[in-house]
């Protein structure tokens, strides 16, 4: 014999009740009466043989057969709510969810979103940062823009962009500063990638002991930093020129070293949606003559 379904209705009615731990709120929120409210939440405790909620003193207080049941209610409610939200006049909005490089996202990707946005209205971007540690799975993305060489296991990656390293300092420092040799007399702002001053050191033609100074996980921080006097810092030029032309950066020495790239990478496992297809297409045509 088939199970009869539970109405809707009855579980929309209990997951807003424990939302509110009200029923005259609930029934406010669903735009219904309290009695109905109640008569559902009546018809859900006869239909699962349990107690759901007990009367005290400050209002209702959810039984231990409601605590198991409220949690996949919100989610399933919330999931469906979310879901509505995407319909807007124009029709579905396909959600976007990208990840990048807060370097990247404040220095080339936020003045140009505006023409991503006029050119797609039917996607909805949502846009997180990261420090170029990201696991597309376990945070749902779609699409990550990190810093590297472009070799992530399982990764698709598609060539975003060169990102040449040059030091930066606060034009106070600059002055004192005559040669790349110079450099070692001062405080070097190092990131996680230990590679990037000997390099550099190696391109400018001087030998170098060992580095010294404090570590940061983001260059906007150590360029942050670097405004403030605290040492130089060795990081992509080119999406600091705001700062450098406003003159809050200097760029003492024109020597760069080519490090690594900017890519933009998915699951290769994954099949892409339309969106993240609008996406790749938008951002080679932004990104690709600068490779």
């Amino acid at each position: 014999m088939a199970r009869v379904p539970i109405p809707l209705n009855a579980l929309r009615a209990f997951e807003a009740s424990a939302r509110h731990l009200s029923f005259t709120r609930a029934a406010d929120s669903l735009n219904v009466t309290q009695a109905a409210i109640s008569h559902q939440i009546k018809a859900l405790e006869e239909r699962l043989g349990v107690i759901l909620f007990r009367r005290s003193n400050r209002g209702l207080k959810l039984t231990d057969e409601g605590l198991a049941l409220a949690p996949t209610l919100f989610e399933a409610f919330g999931a469906i709510d979310r879901l509505f939200e995407r319909f807007e006049g124009s029709g579905v909005q396909e959600v976007l969810t990208v990840s990048a490089v807060g370097t990247f996202v404040v220095g080339a990707l936020l003045e140009r979103l505006p023409s991503f946005r006029a050119a797609h209205p039917g996607i909805d971007l949502r846009l997180l940062t990261n420090n170029n540690k990201v696991d597309l799975v376990a945070e749902g993305l779609d699409y990550a823009i990190r810093f590297g060489d472009g070799a992530w296991h399982g990764m698709a990656a598609d060539l975003i962009c060169s990102a040449p390293l040059s030091p930066l300092c606060d034009p106070v420092m600059a002055r004192t500063l005559r040669e790349p040799a110079d450099l070692l007399r001062t405080p070097l702002l190092r990131s996680y990638r230990p590679q990037d001053w000997p390099a550099w050191f190696e391109a400018a033609g001087v030998e170098n002991s060992t580095i010294r100074g404090p570590l940061f996980d983001s260059s906007l921080i150590m360029a942050q930093a670097a405004m403030r006097g605290a040492g130089i810092a060795l990081v992509p030029y080119d999406l600091f020129w705001r700062e450098i032309e406003g003159g809050q950066l200097v760029r003492p020495f024109v020597i760069e070293v080519d490090a690594d790239r900017y890519w933009l990478t998915r699951l290769k496992s994954r099949p892409p949606s339309h969106a993240m297809r609008m996406f790749r297409v938008w951002m080679l045509d932004q990104f690709g003559a600068i490779g």
